[in-house]
């Protein structure tokens, strides 16, 4: 048994999702079915009134949202905005420089990373660090109102740092 159902005239969502439910005695555990592993056990399953009547308890409900203002991607768009940014860029070499900079750290991070997994007790012991600095990190940062303050104000001259409206 399919359905289709329209949800709400207002919606913006676009979404299909099917759901597959069976009635049995015990709804939480997944159906599986009967390993076929001999010729005979496959052919006393096909004369086995069980497994029709059991295939007959699964139904299949169809949800589909849909609305008429979805947003639509045009590439051509995005390919000449982002050429008018680089072509404002006064300093090329240095944004290339900075970018492959960039993906040769994430590339060296990722080998280092994976060099502290492969020693036996490295990993456990980075966890219980990182376990403790965010606990020290909550406790100073956000546990209290006047400290969540300071942490607000620390972020902002950050980004205005970063921005650069603000001199050092």
């Amino acid at each position: 048994m399919a359905a289709t159902y329209i949800v709400g005239p207002s919606s913006s969502v676009a979404a299909t999702a099917v759901l597959t439910t069976r009635t049995s005695r015990c709804p939480a555990l997944p159906h599986l079915p009967p390993r076929l592993s001999s010729p005979s056990f496959r052919t006393s399953l096909k004369h086995s009134s069980v497994f029709e009547t059991e295939s007959r308890s699964f139904h299949q409900v169809q949800l589909r949202a849909s609305s008429s203002d979805e947003p639509s991607i045009d590439a051509q768009e995005i390919y000449s905005d982002l050429k008018e940014k680089w072509d404002r860029v006064e300093n090329k070499s240095t944004v290339l420089l900075y970018g492959g900079g960039a993906i040769v750290a994430v590339w060296l991070s990722s080998i280092l990373v994976s060099a502290i997994n492969a020693v036996p007790l490295l990993p456990k012991l980075m966890e219980l660090v990182g376990l403790g600095y965010t606990g020290w990190f909550v406790y100073r940062y956000l546990l209290f109102k006047s400290s969540r303050k300071e942490l607000a104000k620390d972020i902002e001259g950050l980004k205005k740092k970063i921005a650069g409206t603000e001199q050092i």
